[in-house]
């Protein structure tokens, strides 16, 4: 289970944040509309990013998942199906007609072409979807949490906030291990195929150290939750 106590969960604000924050804002570049927030939620697998984002939107965020996005354009007989099949072959198809997920990462988490063919099938169709959701944001006045693994990697410059969750990437290994039933060479691949630690990091307005339980991740998100809705505000 992700948040399993192994520490203490812990809120950092990266220097520029703290600056911003004191001076009474933060400054931001809010899309779809100047009533939404939109804030950007990643970290590496294992990192416990989902749970944070399960826990914002119980507190009334709107959450634009690319994961559950990307399962549902990957559903037997979607376009996007029907492109993996024909460049990864018939072995990716479970025997009950479902995408094989973990065949998928087998082929593609070890081949660095395989893995670019993946992305080019896959993430146009995930960026027109969340467009899309986004675009139905407009006018509301609601925090949205895009909720992306890649995002550091995909560069969009419109967010109020990034907000990083981290782990010691061990510590993540062996929760994947332990509570997901991966096998440790694919953990490891797949983290190797993401960004670095570092780098999210270094783009970071918000890192939650998810070290600790999920009693200690749920009660530092509610006290993170005010700033979150004030971020749009003008400072």
């Amino acid at each position: 289970m992700e948040g399993s106590p192994e520490g203490k969960a812990q809120l950092h604000l990266p220097q520029r944040t703290r600056e911003l924050v004191r001076e009474g804002g933060v400054e931001v570049a809010v899309l779809p509309s100047p009533g939404v927030v939109l804030i950007g939620l990643t970290g590496g697998i294992g990192s416990g990013k989902s749970t944070v984002s399960a826990l914002l939107a119980e507190r009334g965020a709107v959450v634009i998942d690319a994961d559950a996005i990307t399962r549902d354009l990957q559903q037997p007989g979607t376009e996007v199906f029907v492109a993996m099949v024909e460049r990864f072959g018939a072995s990716i198809v479970a025997g009950d007609g479902q995408l094989d997920r973990q065949a998928v990462a087998d082929i593609v988490f070890t081949d660095v072409d395989a893995l670019s063919d993946l992305a080019a099938i896959v993430h146009p169709a995930v960026g027109a979807e969340i467009a899309r959701r986004l675009e139905a944001e407009q006018g509301a006045d609601h925090l949205v949490v895009l909720d992306v693994p890649l995002l550091v990697e995909s560069g969009r410059d419109d967010l109020a906030a990034l907000v990083v969750v981290d782990i010691d990437p061990e510590v993540a290994v062996r929760r994947l291990v332990q509570h997901r039933g991966m096998r440790e060479d694919d953990a490891r691949a797949r983290m190797a195929s993401q960004a670095s630690r570092e780098d999210r990091l270094a783009k970071a307005d918000l890192v939650i150290d998810n070290s600790g339980s999920i009693e200690e991740l749920a009660a530092l998100l509610a006290g993170l939750w005010p700033l979150l809705v004030t971020l749009g505000s003008e400072g």
